[in-house]
């Protein structure tokens, strides 16, 4: 599974919440941080985010601009995905997981499965 270090998680929040590409120059501007990280340490984080597929990159001039290489909904399920994958007891894992979920989001799971007509 793959996991984001903690300014992997913001950047990945500015790509994701962006409508097109965006250059390291864009990205540090947009980080709401004190204290703000240094350019070289966003370009890092990038190029390192892309050594990691989880973002494509292609060239604006001298720059590169970035974009997401999945979906935020799609990366997230994907991680999910891998937890329960990775549980000794899937069963026991899921009863815990539906556990900590609140009756409005059990419902709510209740009917997507019931429109894609998973249920019983």
């Amino acid at each position: 599974m793959r996991r984001l270090g903690e300014l992997e998680a913001v950047v990945m929040d500015v790509l994701w919440s962006s409508d097109g590409p965006v250059t390291v120059r864009r990205a540090l501007e947009s980080l709401e941080r004190d204290p703000e990280p240094a350019y070289t340490t966003v370009m890092t984080v990038m190029d390192n985010l892309h050594r990691k597929g989880m973002v494509t990159r292609e060239r604006d001039g001298r720059a590169w601009a970035y974009r997401p290489a999945q979906s935020r909904e799609d990366f997230e399920a994907e991680s999910m995905a891998s937890v329960l994958e990775s549980a000794a007891d899937r069963d026991a894992t899921l009863l815990s997981f539906i556990g900590r979920i609140g009756p409005d989001e059990l419902a709510r799971l209740r009917d997507l499965m019931d429109s894609r007509g998973e249920r019983p």
